[in-house]
């Protein structure tokens, strides 16, 4: 059972999300707020295992929110819902913790797809975030080609990564299993020395590697 928690200052939104969600097997919403005034207490409270964040909310927005969950809690999984697909939101979220970022258009059973992506270590992205994402890091400086002894096979799923691929997309791709996506990606972070997709993809980028 996946147990969320929604901030979403709309009230017909939030509603909507909590009884999709909740109504949904194998997800469970604990709660739902309007703003993040008192994330930091809602989060020690309920122990979430994933946050749908909206960032436009009033009196302490998501981005703000955000900030304040990852001073006090490093493991909680937290997926941006938002209609802002503008770069700078986008790097403000990745920057500051979120495991990932998708648009309010998402349709529903995509939607819970991509809470489950979250919850088991993924970072899930709309297609149009991840190609904002591209653009941001392909404007990073190339520091030139550096041998961090990536195999073919750890290089090509570093590829779909950047790409914008989740990992069921990948372990199709690649024809392999999503647990041998999640080891092969765990031996990147490790070779590149970096914690997550938007670290790997940025140092893919920066140094050249692909």
């Amino acid at each position: 059972m996946i147990k969320l928690l929604i901030y979403e200052d709309n009230p017909q939104l939030r509603e909507g999300l909590t009884m999709l969600i909740d109504g949904s097997e194998g997800f469970s919403v604990l709660a739902a707020f309007k703003n993040c005034s008192n994330v930091a207490f809602e989060i020690k409270t309920y122990q979430p295992d994933v946050i749908l964040m909206d960032i436009d909310m009033p009196v302490v927005n998501g981005l703000q929110g955000l900030k304040i969950i990852r001073q006090n809690n490093d493991h909680v999984k937290v997926l941006m819902l938002t209609v802002f697909d503008d770069h700078q939101n986008i790097f403000e979220a990745l920057k500051n913790g979120a495991n990932g970022y998708i648009l309010k258009k998402t349709p529903p059973a995509r939607l819970l797809e991509y809470i489950e992506e979250a919850s088991s270590g993924g970072a899930p992205m709309t297609a149009s975030v991840a190609t904002q994402v591209l653009k941001m890091f392909a404007q990073l400086n190339v520091a030139g080609v550096n041998d961090y002894n990536l195999s073919e096979r750890e290089n090509e799923v570093l590829q779909w990564l950047v790409k914008g691929y989740s990992y069921k997309m990948i372990a199709a791709e690649m024809f392999i299993a999503i647990d041998t996506v999640r080891s092969h990606i765990k031996k990147i972070y490790e070779k590149l020395h970096v914690n997550s997709k938007s670290e790997a993809v940025a140092k893919a980028f920066r140094d050249n590697l692909i």
